[in-house]
């Protein structure tokens, strides 16, 4: 039998790893999946609560999905669209517009791409409508937006991104609580007011995840606080860019986060499970004002000098096309409620001593736990440990974290939290 993961060894650079670590770690090869399992290869079978990390949205091997890409093959798997264009990027295009209310779509294909975007438009229209002192962002603090340059300059997480701050722009940083709570708001809410009146006149946008922090760890905040942070971006003249990277597509039991808060973005980010979970492709939705800014003729030079070789790919398309006609034919929004109070009701029954807090928004949730010394690695312990359970769960800081797809099931669910419970309890007994 071949030795996967010797040559893993060998070869591979992993994200966001230690390879120190990783190499003398129990490691897992997946080989196939069904559902919302996933296969190993000796066969074994885990729920996959973290949707592959947050991009699998109707289960694996979808035969609605499996069908599309397999029709769209027939076709072409791949044309470029600098310069032609074709009928799933121009139907999904329309598509999107119609969800997130907005006017035009710039694709690309990963999280990180979307955001890049977004920030160049946001950045290029300031200037191309006169108000060329507008050229900073403001974030939340403890934001993630991705891994490219520009992304990492409004992200926040020194852990990711401190090394490469000699090489960033500076952002100007929000404060934002760790959880929901008013008072801790109030207080993050008088502190933006000083600092949008401080630097409002140089802001060319305000970017944010909605209502939830991923991956800082599921840090959350309410619709009330963030559409107050909205208003006062808005007052001050800057751009608003939603980042629903990780909030789209039915996380956090709407299609968008953004619909709790009630606000529409100028500028929207996308990606993750836009092909619910197959394949790379991300998206900018832009209103057509913004848009108007980037008119004109060729010599005036405005316009967006970016894309991507595989921009709109036929195959990813005809995946997002077939993963909104399944939200729409088997009302996957309407079945979340019951999914959203198993979740609930599982981190409720987690009473173990070293459980600190649980957080959660729709099927967005983590667990943190301690207090634990950092090389502990006790999260990333507890991880593993859930894979004796059965489950895939990824740690955090201190923190482990679900995600579970839309398709698992309120047992399923269940399950998984109770894996969280029955691994702590092996490690730390009571």
């Amino acid at each position: 039998m071949t030795d996967w993961l010797a040559r893993d060894l060998q070869h591979l650079w992993h994200p966001f790893t230690q390879h120190d670590e990783w190499a003398t770690e129990p490691r897992l090869c997946i080989e196939r999946a069904e559902g919302v399992e996933l296969i190993d290869t000796d066969g074994k079978r885990y729920l996959d609560a973290v949707s592959s990390l947050w991009c699998n949205v109707h289960g694996h091997r979808h035969p609605k999905i499996d069908a599309a890409i397999q029709e769209q093959l027939g076709r072409v798997a791949h044309t470029t669209l600098l310069g032609l264009t074709h009928p799933p990027a121009i139907e999904l295009a329309e598509r999107l517009c119609a969800l997130v209310n907005l006017d035009r779509v710039f694709f690309s294909d990963s999280g990180s791409s979307a955001v890049e975007v977004a920030l160049k438009i946001v950045f290029q229209a300031q200037q191309q409508r006169g108000q060329v002192q507008r050229t900073r962002f403001a974030a939340l603090a403890e934001a993630y937006h991705g891994d490219t340059i520009g992304s990492v300059s409004v992200g926040g997480i020194d852990l990711f991104h401190g090394v490469y701050r000699p090489m960033l722009f500076d952002a100007v940083r929000i404060p934002c609580p760790d959880r929901p709570d008013p008072e801790a708001e109030a207080r993050c809410l008088s502190q933006a007011e000083r600092i949008f009146r401080e630097h409002g006149d140089t802001l060319a946008g305000f970017i944010f995840e909605p209502l939830v922090q991923g991956a800082a760890g599921m840090r959350m905040h309410s619709p009330a606080f963030l559409a107050a942070l909205c208003t006062l971006a808005r007052d001050a003249g800057a751009l608003l860019v939603a980042d629903e990277v990780a909030t789209g597509f039915g996380r956090t039991g709407t299609m968008f986060a953004m619909d709790h808060v009630g606000v529409k973005a100028d500028v929207v980010c996308v990606a993750k499970g836009i092909t619910g979970g197959y394949l790379p492709l991300a998206a900018t939705l832009t209103t057509e004002a913004i848009f108007g800014h980037f008119r004109g003729p060729y010599t005036a030079w405005k316009t967006l000098f970016h894309g991507h070789t595989y921009t709109a790919n036929p195959l990813a398309c005809a995946a997002a096309l077939a993963s909104l006609d399944i939200f729409q034919h088997e009302e996957v929004l309407a079945g979340l409620p019951p999914k959203v109070e198993a979740l609930r009701n599982g981190l409720l029954l987690l009473q173990h001593r070293c459980v600190v807090e649980r957080r959660q928004r729709g099927l967005m949730a983590a667990v943190r736990i301690g207090p634990f010394p950092a090389d502990a690695r006790m999260s990333h312990r507890l991880a593993l440990a859930c894979r004796d359970e059965g489950v895939i769960v990824r740690s955090l800081g201190d923190a482990v974290v679900l995600m579970p797809p839309l398709a698992m099931s309120p047992a399923q669910i269940r399950t998984c939290t109770a894996a969280i419970g029955n691994a702590l309890t092996r490690l730390v007994p009571y």
